[in-house]
């Protein structure tokens, strides 16, 4: 049976590296135990983890460390697309059996493919293996409303997606109303289960269309987490009004280039879960006076000291 409960705050983990680019699995366990101490419904291991810039062999690592740190507590996503559909079953097989509790895929673009190969391409991969996928639909690699319907009609893994798509609102209202169309007809796409993320920016805008979680960045769970569950238990002014007091920070992490990468790691060093905010090359480094600007928005949101 397929897990269609997932919901929530799936934070994407940070990868630490140490000055010298290598991984430390120290911090790498203690941002995991962080995640899982102040709520969060699952964690996930995609773009913002950097794992395009990991070999094979530390994609594994990364991966069975996360699994045993959370050791069953909550969900653990795993991203496993790649420009082939071969490699991307190799990958997807490999998580699965390194103890992924779902993957996440966006489709080929190194090469522009028609919507039809597309749609294939996802529903060998969903026919590969036994746990949930994630379609992402990403700017770079787009998973439109329509073609959406027709992966999940393929096999019942595909039954999640990910709109980060912008603008991301309308995108997530079309696709829902899509899902509920097929579902009043009886179609297997009906069950589409919808999250967002583009750092969680428009996570109200998303709920009121029909999605049922998020996955934001790694530097502020606990925010997440808390207008969450004030969402969740109907004090939707409350979370909203608390949300907006972090939407400056939150707009300076959706800085591209690799800018993000090292102002999450400037972060987590601040709150005392990372010792080093070594980001890979490539990736544009903040000057000193970004660094600055950030300090001074951490002062004023008091997340600039490490956290017990």
């Amino acid at each position: 049976m397929v897990d269609r409960t997932m919901n929530g705050i799936f934070p994407i983990l940070a990868t630490p590296f140490d000055d010298k680019g290598q991984i430390d699995f120290e911090d790498l366990e203690r941002e995991v135990e962080w995640m899982i101490g102040v709520g969060v419904n699952g964690v996930g291991i995609a773009v913002a983890s950097e794992i395009y810039k990991l070999t094979d062999p530390e994609r594994d690592e990364v991966l069975s460390s996360a699994v045993k740190q959370v050791n069953g507590r909550v969900p653990v996503v795993m991203n496993t697309g790649a420009m082939g559909t071969d490699v991307t079953v190799y990958y997807s097989q490999r998580a699965e059996e390194l103890g992924a509790n779902a993957l996440m895929i966006r489709p080929p673009s190194f090469i522009a493919m028609p919507a039809s190969e597309v749609i294939e391409f996802f529903a060998r991969v969903g026919a590969s293996v036994g746990i949930p996928i994630f379609q992402q639909d990403q700017a770079t690699a787009q998973v439109p409303p329509a073609m959406a319907i027709e992966i999940a009609k393929r096999h019942e893994n595909l039954c999640y997606i990910k709109v980060e798509t912008t603008p991301t609102v309308p995108r997530m209202a079309e696709t829902a109303a899509l899902r509920d169309a097929a579902a009043e007809s009886g179609d297997a796409a009906g069950d589409l289960i919808l999250f967002g993320g583009a750092g969680g920016t428009f996570l109200f805008e998303e709920l009121r269309r029909g999605s049922v979680g998020t996955m934001p960045g790694s530097v502020i769970p606990d925010v997440f987490v808390n207008v969450w569950e004030r969402w969740q238990d109907g004090d939707e002014e409350g979370a909203e009004t608390e949300f907006r007091r972090y939407g400056a920070l939150i707009r300076t992490l959706k800085q591209p280039q690799g800018l993000d990468n090292w102002i999450y790691k400037e972060i987590l060093v601040r709150r005392g879960i990372f010792k080093t905010a070594h980001a890979r090359h490539p990736a544009v480094k903040p000057d000193r006076f970004q660094i600055y600007e950030l300090e001074q928005m951490l002062d004023e949101l008091e997340l600039e000291e490490p956290e017990a």
